[in-house]
């Protein structure tokens, strides 16, 4: 039977969207998203880890939410299970995310001067959302924990913080400039899974041109690394792009 991360190995997808402006404008889970996708992609054999700590997450947070918040000896001495098996997992979780980001962080900075042509640099940190150990910081939570029912800290509460020119690109970036920040981390992941890997991704780009202008749409496809690629649109092809082929689908059929 094929594993899931045997399949992750076998076949790599970049992929670009219009929705893809959530990454900067959303909140921290679709950046932590973005960066497991792109890690577990580089490296197939942390998917276990990922999985790992969303279960023993989900069986934590069930543990203090079926509690009540009464830390009875009972409640006390499966949380001490669930918060080493936390602690260490989602430490080298934390360990492996701040890594890889600290990979990204050129690629995307390199990318993003040459999508918007401007020399503002593009900055990528890893939030922690605790402080020391994992371990440590589960225990002094604990109380905090059992109060709301949940798990306050932790992987699932980390952050990912954007600037641009020392801009919080969130907050204080142009929805275009926000779109060459999500662009050029696309490009950025898709250029550190191929090293990881050594070899390219499929690169997927879904009407991902729909919303550029004409000197970002051609600064894109200038940027695209060589490789296989699908682009699917919904208007007329971008300027600049040279398909070796091309596809129509009207009325529900093939044409072309």
């Amino acid at each position: 039977m094929l594993r899931a991360q045997d399949l992750l190995a076998t076949l790599r997808v970049s992929v670009f969207t219009p929705d893809d402006l959530a990454l900067v404008k959303g909140g921290p889970q679709g950046r932590r998203e973005f960066l497991d996708d792109a890690l577990v992609s580089a490296h197939p054999n942390l998917l276990v880890l990922c999985q790992t700590v969303e279960r023993v997450l989900r069986q934590r947070s069930a543990l203090l939410r079926q509690s009540g918040g009464v830390p009875s000896p009972e409640v006390l001495a499966t949380l001490d299970v669930w918060d080493y098996k936390l602690a260490e997992a989602g430490g080298t979780l934390v360990a492996a995310r701040e890594k890889f980001l600290a990979e990204l962080e050129p690629l995307a900075a390199a990318a993003f001067c040459n999508l918007t042509r401007r020399d503002d640099e593009l900055q990528l940190v890893y939030e922690r959302s605790f402080s020391g150990g994992l371990g440590e910081a589960l225990s002094l939570a604990r109380r905090e924990d059992l109060r709301r029912g949940t798990t306050t800290i932790g992987p699932q509460r980390d952050e990912i913080a954007i600037t641009a020119g020392g801009l919080d690109a969130r907050t204080r970036l142009s929805q275009g400039r926000q779109r060459c920040v999500t662009l050029a981390l696309r490009l950025a992941a898709h250029a550190a899974v191929t090293a990881a890997a050594g070899s390219r991704p499929v690169l997927l780009l879904d009407d991902a041109f729909s919303e550029l202008d004409e000197a970002t749409t051609r600064s894109l496809l200038s940027e695209l690394p060589a490789g296989q690629a699908v682009l699917t649109t919904a208007g007329e092809i971008p300027p600049g792009a040279r398909p070796a082929a091309v596809v129509r689908l009207e009325a529900g059929g093939i044409v072309g």
